[in-house]
């Protein structure tokens, strides 16, 4: 699911990204364009800006003229309305994602993270969207920051969103996942610019982060969408790796590693399913899927084909079985091709 190419259950379907602008999806859109037959592919996203840069990047592979561009803000349920009418599938891509941020700027997170989910849940039933997929994060479990507890909160919300869609049949679900390598505000870019200074600043050196791709996680919400029924939260079995080991790793001994503490809203580690969700966690291959703890009455139970996780388990990127090594993080950093990669690699020698 983190690599299938096969995206036939997307054939003549209308596909709306809110947030489709960012990182992820320019890169969820890049695939639907190549691989897909969808029919439509609407970009719902208030920075015109960005919109206009979008539109120019992928115009020669927009062959058949499928991408349209909407300006709208989640935090407006009547923009929600317009842009989701004839709308087959949503990715729920829109938020305020930085975690510092979220500690001075708490009542902003609130409107676009939880109110601007709530909209897109309304609008969605009303507009009779059939599937809507809604990206959270590792911080949404357990929470500790403003952010994450933002994310906690859609997730509820999109969970719930399968009991109110009623009559309509709109079906909501949740990808959780960890650190996109290369996303925009991530560390690799991070500390490609900062090689140049000489100084490479770790928060602390046993923190430990999940790590997964951009195609990864593109492809494996696409997939999710494929199997999706609706209350499910599905997660991605990806590696995990020290901060610090990251940071060895990119400065080749040429820069100081400078330990400044952790952030405030920072976790030590991350997890994306917790112990006391374990009683309601299933175990596939190559993902977990919880499952609501509250029954929902219009979905059958119906994933028995999972393995229930004994009760205590608990995925954190700390006692993970998968681990990144130097390796992974230079084929990561090759495909990525973000400014400082060619000194980078020219001083491996």
């Amino acid at each position: 699911m983190l690599n299938s190419p096969n995206l036939d259950f997307l054939d003549g379907q209308v596909i709306l990204l809110t947030g489709g602008t960012g990182s992820l999806g320019k890169t969820i859109t890049r695939i639907l364009l190549e691989v897909s037959k969808a029919k439509k592919i609407i970009i719902f996203s208030r920075d015109e800006l960005k919109q206009f840069e979008m539109q120019n990047q992928f115009a020669e592979i927009d062959t058949q003229d499928r991408l349209r561009y909407f300006l709208g803000d989640v935090r407006d349920k009547e923009r929600c309305m317009m842009a989701f009418k004839s709308v087959d599938f949503i990715i729920h891509a829109a938020a305020l994602k930085q975690v510092p941020a979220a500690e001075y700027n708490p009542f902003e997170f609130i409107r676009t993270n939880i109110l601007g989910a709530q909209n897109v849940i309304e609008a969605s039933i009303e507009r009779n969207v059939k599937q809507v997929m809604a990206l959270s994060t590792d911080k949404a479990a357990n929470p500790i920051n403003l952010y994450g507890a933002t994310k906690f909160c859609s997730d509820k919300l999109f969970v719930a969103g399968n009991q109110y869609s009623g009559q309509q049949n709109t079906r909501f679900s949740v990808v959780r996942y960890g650190n996109v390598v290369g996303s925009r505000g991530s560390v690799i870019p991070f500390f490609l610019k900062e090689r140049n200074s000489g100084v490479l600043p770790v928060t602390h050196k046993d923190m430990t982060r999940f790590w997964i791709s951009l195609e990864q996680a593109a492809n494996f919400v696409l997939n999710c969408k494929r199997i999706m029924k609706g209350q499910e939260i599905f997660i991605p079995k990806i590696p995990s790796m020290k901060i610090i080991d990251l940071a060895n790793f990119m400065s080749q001994g040429k820069c100081k590693i400078e330990e400044i503490g952790i952030r405030p809203g920072e976790k030590m580690h991350e997890v994306m399913v917790p112990e006391e969700t374990s009683r309601t966690t299933l175990e596939f291959d190559e993902f977990f899927i919880i499952k609501p703890s509250v029954k929902m009455h219009n979905i059958p139970d119906y994933w028995e084909k999972g393995s229930m996780c004994q009760e205590g388990f608990q995925y954190s990127s700390d006692s993970n079985t998968q681990w990144l090594n130097n390796k992974d993080v230079l084929s990561e950093i090759k495909n990525l091709n973000l400014p400082g990669t060619q000194d980078f690699l020219n001083s491996l020698g």
